[in-house]
């Protein structure tokens, strides 16, 4: 029989066909002052992306990438660092500074929990020459949201900076950078922004800048001085094409309202949630945010999302580390409507029970459904 994919999976998301043809485009030479003027009025419109009036710089690159960047402008060997690693992406900042010799307060969380803002207080009070407090906005492998705005305000007070991985939050969570005060966000573009892989961007404060002249690290590809001396074009080989596909999302972004986009991805997130609660599963996260959810299943979960992919072309993500075969991560995220939802919803509950643990079929459907007439979409 045909199948239709869908992809479900909290990256890469769904590309627009209007972005995915954007990408044909003729490639233009990038030392050119017509690809230079296409460069500074994307650049200046990925502002709206971050809310913030500071330049933006893009990077060949993965969310991993940006990430790095951060890193290596403001972390030298010895320094002082705060790490917050409550899943796979807070460990990745782990990771990172001790990649570059960081003197690491690493603040542990339980998978599915996230930080409170006076535990950064305490690790700020018993480090105060503490350089960079680094915390994940959204943690993809657990489907949790972490208090960003609460936790600048208790760093704006300190010498450090804050360094927040938005990477799979941006424009599914609000988030407003210089309102909030959060002094580096590094982002890619594969997930709420809707392109296909191999874009990232980061954004810093003056505060954020301040730091950078007065790290004495080594770098190269990732050296933000090289960026910001070469603005609006770009110190290395931009990606040309995936420029204009970005023009084409922003343009959408802008049409929507990222206010609306907010909210679109809040209802889509409540509607999965309600779904998968009127299934009798339960969830992981204590905080969940708009991203993803993160679901327990009583059925090895390797082999549910296998089902799902190859028998229904319904894509969703398994769990990673110790969680791998206990949970599913079903994502609402970018490129995606009502529809999906309902499709994804359907699809675990036909798997599930043709795995053997029968759910009550249209139940999760029926929740869904009843948030999307309540909101009004």
């Amino acid at each position: 029989m045909f199948k239709k994919n869908y992809l479900l999976a909290p990256g890469p998301t769904p590309v627009p066909i209007n972005v995915l043809l954007a990408g044909a485009k003729d490639t233009i030479h990038h030392r050119t002052p017509e690809f230079v003027s296409i460069m500074e009025s994307t650049l200046e419109k990925s502002k709206m992306l971050f809310q913030t009036k500071e330049k933006v710089y893009c990077l060949v690159a993965s969310g991993t990438g940006a990430m790095e960047t951060a890193v290596v402008n403001t972390v030298a060997p010895g320094d002082k660092v705060i790490v917050i690693d409550g899943g796979k992406f807070g460990e990745r900042w782990d990771d990172l500074c001790k990649a570059y010799g960081a003197k690491i307060d690493l603040i542990k969380l339980e998978w599915g929990d996230y930080v409170r803002p006076e535990q950064i207080k305490d690790a700020l009070d018993r480090n105060p020459d503490t350089v960079a407090v680094f915390a994940t906005h959204s943690e993809t492998s657990t489907g949790t949201v972490n208090p960003i705005k609460e936790i600048a305000e208790v760093v704006r007070n300190y010498k450090a900076i804050l360094v927040t991985d938005a990477v799979s939050a941006m424009l599914a969570e609000p988030l407003k950078m210089d309102e909030w005060g959060v002094d580096i966000v590094a982002t890619g573009l594969q997930k709420g922004v809707m392109l296909p892989p191999g874009l990232a961007m980061i954004a810093l404060s003056p505060k954020a800048w301040a730091r950078v002249k007065a790290c004495d690290s080594k770098h190269y590809y990732f050296g933000l001085k090289y960026y910001d001396k070469s603005y609006p074009d770009s110190p290395w080989t931009p990606g040309v094409n995936q420029i204009y596909q970005l023009q084409a999302a922003l343009d959408m972004v802008e049409k929507e309202g990222i206010e609306n986009v907010w909210k679109r991805h809040q209802i889509l997130a409540d509607a999965t949630r309600a779904g998968v609660k009127a299934l009798g599963l339960s969830l992981l996260s204590k905080r969940p945010g708009n991203v993803t959810t993160a679901v327990f299943s009583p059925l090895d979960t390797g082999k549910l999302t296998k089902l799902m992919r190859d028998k229904y072309g319904v894509t969703m993500a398994g769990g990673q580390d110790h969680l791998k075969g206990k949970i599913f991560r079903v994502a609402h995220l970018g490129y995606m409507g009502k529809f999906d939802v309902i499709v994804g919803l359907s699809a675990l509950e036909m798997a599930h029970t043709e795995m053997g643990h029968p759910l009550p079929l249209g139940v999760g459907v029926k929740a869904a459904e009843e948030i999307f007439l309540k909101e009004g979409i």
